[in-house]
């Protein structure tokens, strides 16, 4: 069973949260080269998750497009929205406070390598821990993430954002669940680049505030049942 390192960094600025996510997906990667090119090398990788909120963003993925932006950058300014274009999957989306932001920074090839199946692994954590509050959650044909009413097209919404980077089998980003953040400022883009679907969350499904970090816990515990591993928080 192998064992992952938690880490719950509160609110913290996307760029350094992406920062420190390279870092660790960088140091990954030079010891899998390092494993190939030195035949005793006795380094070896480690496995981390990371819990945030971030203080309101867009990001866009790199395969994402531009024009789902619908704000002025003068807009941005003056609602205090910054932008970053980043080197995740993925189109737009938005974070901001009272969201529960999870990046885990694994290697796959000691879990299995699938990346279909690690997306299906996500979303699942989320699917069981939304079922934990008595929200029917699954998924939408077609595209990644979490969705209440999928084969509904006039009530389908979305409640979890995915998007993924792999390098080596070393993951980074991840996923966003809208717990309790304010989603008025989704109007401000096309979310994920799907026209005429609605966001949601799970206070606007339970009309009731939610404490986020008994949320992360419920994921926590499903993420680790789904993938098997232990955990040790880092404080």
């Amino acid at each position: 069973m192998e064992t992952v390192a938690l880490e719950r960094l509160g609110l913290i600025e996307f760029k350094d949260s992406w920062d420190y996510q390279e870092q660790l997906c960088k140091s990954n990667v030079e010891v899998k080269l390092k494993q190939r090119k030195i035949r005793d090398f006795k380094g070896d990788t480690s496995h981390h998750l990371i819990f945030c909120e971030h203080p309101l963003v867009y990001t866009l993925g790199k395969s994402g497009d531009e024009s789902n932006l619908l704000a002025e950058q003068d807009t941005l300014k003056e609602l205090g929205i910054t932008y970053h274009k980043i080197n995740r999957g993925g189109d737009i989306t938005h974070h901001g406070p009272g969201q529960l932001v999870a990046y885990p920074i694994l290697d796959l090839e000691k879990f299995f390598t699938d990346i279909h199946k690690y997306l299906r692994y996500l979303e699942e954590a989320v699917i069981l821990t939304l079922k934990d509050y008595g929200i029917n959650a699954g998924r939408y044909e077609g595209y990644t993430g979490v969705w209440l009413e999928a084969k509904d097209p006039l009530k389908v919404r979305k409640i979890c954002a995915m998007g993924i980077r792999c390098s080596r089998w070393i993951t980074m980003h991840g996923l966003a669940l809208n717990v309790n953040n304010d989603l008025s400022f989704f109007k401000n883009i096309i979310p994920c680049g799907i026209e005429d679907k609605q966001v949601t969350s799970i206070e606007k499904e339970l009309g009731r505030k939610v404490d986020i970090t008994e949320v992360s816990n419920k994921l926590l515990h499903h993420l680790s049942k789904l993938f098997n591993f232990d955990v040790k928080e880092v404080k």
